[in-house]
């Protein structure tokens, strides 16, 4: 998801938004007790990924850690502020169970193993050269140049199989096949 976010995919910020969504409300929530803060900050922690996504480093640790990380610093800051303004209001912890759990249910579960399958297949028809940068770039967290760097060719030969490759992926997961949901039955 970063590496596509990196080029600019409105989809995967959908996508990362959906999937961390409901972990940094909580975390806003948790620190701040306020309800009214939560939204704003979730709407700071994702604008900053999508205005800067190169702040994150896979290197350093996963998405979700960072994401948890913006999300309690600048809840904290929220907090911070609030405090020079107005005394702080007595703790709410009943806010805290009315946030929907951000764990998948059995539904979701057997449609992402569907989409890994999906993914899996349509990355090994991709010739070698195009999958090993797919692989560093969206798997190993690297640039294009990094990747260029790392395989030994020129940048835009890796820009250029880049491109050529995530062009085919979409083609290929455009019209993905209905899952068999009637196994077994």
């Amino acid at each position: 998801m970063h590496g596509r976010l990196v080029y600019g995919d409105a989809a995967a910020l959908a996508e990362t938004y959906a999937v961390y969504g409901g972990l940094v409300r909580r975390i806003a929530l948790r620190v701040t007790r306020s309800p009214a803060a939560v939204e704003d900050i979730a709407q700071e922690v994702f604008t900053e990924l999508w205005c800067r996504p190169y702040a994150f480093d896979a290197r350093r640790g996963s998405l979700r850690t960072w994401l948890s990380m913006l999300a309690h610093r600048r809840a904290v800051d929220w907090v911070r502020h609030e405090a020079r303004h107005r005394k702080a209001a007595p703790a709410d912890d009943s806010a805290l169970d009315t946030l929907p759990d951000a764990a998948p249910g059995p539904d979701e579960t057997v449609m992402d193993r569907e989409r890994s399958l999906l993914l899996h297949s349509a990355l090994a028809e991709l010739p070698p050269s195009q999958r090993e940068v797919v692989h560093l770039a969206y798997f190993a967290g690297r640039t294009y140049r990094e990747a260029a760097a790392e395989l030994g060719i020129p940048e835009g030969t890796a820009k250029t199989r880049l491109r050529t490759a995530l062009r085919r992926l979409a083609e290929t997961l455009a019209d993905p096949p209905e899952p068999s949901l009637g196994r077994g039955a």
